[in-house]
């Protein structure tokens, strides 16, 4: 079986494609003849050793795939054999030609969509509508999403089309504030533009937030949380782009009356878990287009982590075995 060997933590190069050991489904998994594998910004983290990973290096890497059954363990429906499943919560080895997870970490794929489009819509659909759930009814809201061109901003901007009132967005190039107004943004920034005092009030044409999508974190969450809403803004914490969590302390929070959502943990990632099959649906109803940028073959992994370490991508990547 040929897969993905994560050799150690570091750059781009400490992963590569080699040939190992087959797998085989045991009780309660099936076997999954991987089609599509997303390459998650996350997974970059993992590999460089910046946020802990579920197994040590060396070990065959990715956490989600897309594909077909092909294999059932014990205890399991053999009708399964042949059904397109998307498979996340395996923790690692998802990149690779077969891929083994319990039955409860797969979800069906309609067939409306294609193996490639699944796995792109799961790496940051289901995490949008989570967030959406969490933040409530938006209706004639003014909200901020953060880095709006690609993942989950950009699933986020699409999502809150015609929902809310004005959708204020950011993004870090000329081409990834085209694409944010593609998806649905009433006002495009510049990242730059939230240190500049007054600027995000302007662009919301002098109203304040009342819900902040923070995928940034750092000192830019604290300046943020200054533009919203008193009383009822709220800032929801779910990405540190800029590497650090944000830096709100518990008084920081008296002057508006402001709440902060940290959009993360084990419970938080098992509702995600739970949206998989709506998302999937949302985007087999044609309601929210995946955010796709190319497929590349297994051996271009390095090439695939160093151009999402280089922020040049203008959505999801995905290894086709």
């Amino acid at each position: 079986m040929r897969g993905v060997l994560w050799s150690q933590a570091g750059g781009p190069d400490t992963l590569a494609a080699r040939d190992g050991d087959d797998v085989h489904a045991a009780g309660g998994q099936v076997r999954v003849r991987t089609e599509a594998s997303p390459v998650l910004w996350v997974e970059t983290q993992m590999r460089a050793g910046l946020v802990p990973s579920p197994a040590a290096p060396p070990t065959v890497f990715g956490s989600q795939a897309v594909g077909l059954v092909d294999e059932v363990g014990d205890g399991v429906d053999p009708q399964l054999i042949g059904t397109r499943v998307a498979v996340s919560g395996v923790g690692i080895g998802a990149h690779a030609e077969f891929v083994c997870a319990a039955v409860e970490q797969c979800v069906a794929v309609p067939d409306a969509i294609g193996a490639v489009d699944a796995a792109v819509a799961l790496t940051g659909l289901p995490v949008a509508l989570a967030l959406l759930e969490r933040a409530g009814d938006l209706s004639d809201a003014t909200v901020l999403v953060e880095a709006a061109g690609s993942g989950i901003g950009a699933y986020l901007t699409q999502l809150l089309r015609g929902r809310a009132g004005l959708v204020v967005a950011t993004a870090g190039s000329d081409e990834s504030r085209t694409r944010a107004a593609s998806f649905g943004a009433d006002v495009v920034l510049d990242h730059a533009d939230l240190d500049r005092p007054g600027a995000l009030a302007a662009a919301a044409g002098g109203r304040t937030i009342d819900a902040a999508f923070d995928s940034i974190g750092g000192s830019t969450a604290r300046r943020v949380l200054d533009a919203l809403t008193p009383l009822r803004g709220q800032l929801l914490s779910y990405g540190m782009l800029s590497g650090e969590a944000p830096r709100i302390a518990a008084a920081d929070l008296y002057a508006g009356g402001y709440t902060v959502t940290a959009c993360a943990g084990p419970a938080w990632l098992d509702r995600v878990a739970a949206l998989r099959s709506i998302a999937l649906d949302r985007v087999a109803g044609g309601t929210v287009r995946p955010v796709f940028d190319s497929t590349m073959p297994l051996d271009a992994v390095a090439t695939a982590h160093r151009r999402i370490d280089e922020r040049a991508t203008s959505g999801t990547i995905v290894l086709v075995p």
